[in-house]
């Protein structure tokens, strides 16, 4: 198992090293000069070239990516060049939000996805299966973005239960809770109904009926546990999903998230803020992946990618 955990951590760390690296490239070959978009078209070449200096962009592309990896091992984010506050506040600030959203997404996916799974597997080829199952078809295949508006117009504007947009009231995560958790919990139903399909066949379930154990405990003890490898694995996965997946949802519902934040740093060209939004993220999410597979070991002995035996 310690050298299980050790390799993962391994290509975690690797992962992440790989994403900076693109990152960082890519985003400092795209045409154009921000220093002179910055200072805008009536500045001095010498003015241009003292700003670049200030910047450390008078150096090589290679010096340039070093630099910056040295700053960000030691948390230095940079500064934003529009904003002219570090990235890194700008970041945990619009994080707050984003992993607010996430959270009440991820919930709303759990308990949903998890119901309806259970019920869809107990009902197995009936009517309320094929009813869940078409619904949670339809879950998969809309957009989040869509599903936000169509909760904005009837939630919000027609009914007026939930605030359409911006985080001035205490329940601004509502609508895009369930905006971003319910294609999720549309995957995790037909997973869990999957899987506690081919559980519920097993024979120490005739057993648990035989000894006269209540059909709440089989259900939910015995054969959810038993079911819960590839569950948790998706689990694992749509949170990452929902921390990175909510730009267009953020824009929706004018959340200062951390899409919004990137989205808008995109547009203005703020390399520093870009490069940093996308470390810090992608950093959490592959924490949240190496955690869902030491937890797949865990559940699971036999899988141990590599490790001991």
């Amino acid at each position: 198992m310690k050298s299980y955990i050790i390799k993962r951590a391994c290509l975690a760390l690797g992962i992440i090293f790989c994403i900076s690296l693109i990152t960082f490239f890519v985003l400092n070959v795209i045409p154009g000069d921000v220093v002179a978009a910055m200072l805008g078209d009536f500045a001095s070449k010498d003015a241009i070239e003292a700003a670049r200096a200030q910047m450390g962009l008078d150096v090589s592309l290679p010096m340039q990516y070093i630099n910056w990896l040295k700053n960000i091992l030691t948390g230095d984010f940079g500064n934003s060049y529009f904003q002219r506050k570090a990235v890194l506040t700008l970041i945990v600030n619009a994080f707050k939000y984003t992993f607010t959203m996430a959270i009440a997404a991820y919930i709303v996916a759990i308990i949903l996805g998890l119901l309806t799974g259970i019920f869809a597997a107990l009902y197995h080829d009936k009517l309320p299966d094929r009813i869940l199952m078409s619904i949670s078809v339809f879950g998969i295949s809309a957009p989040s973005f869509w599903i936000a508006i169509i909760l904005q117009i009837v939630a919000g504007l027609k009914l007026g239960w939930f605030p359409v947009s911006g985080i001035k009231s205490g329940i601004w995560w509502v609508l895009p809770a369930f905006s971003l958790g319910i294609r999720s919990a549309a995957t995790i139903a037909r997973v869990t109904r999957t899987s506690m399909l081919e559980v519920l066949k097993q024979d120490f379930i005739r057993t648990a009926y035989a000894k006269g154990l209540s059909k709440r405990r089989i259900i939910f003890v015995h054969a959810l546990r038993n079911a819960l490898v590839p569950i948790i694995t998706i689990l694992g996965n749509d949170f990452g999903v929902l921390l990175t997946g909510s730009m267009i949802t953020e824009n929706v519902f004018n959340i200062p998230g951390i899409g919004k934040l990137l989205i808008d740093a995109i547009n203005r060209r703020d390399i520093p803020l870009v490069q940093g939004g996308v470390i810090y993220v992608a950093g959490i999410c592959v924490i949240i992946y190496f955690i869902v597979d030491i937890l797949y070991a865990v559940i699971n002995p036999n899988i141990r990618l590599g490790g001991e035996k």
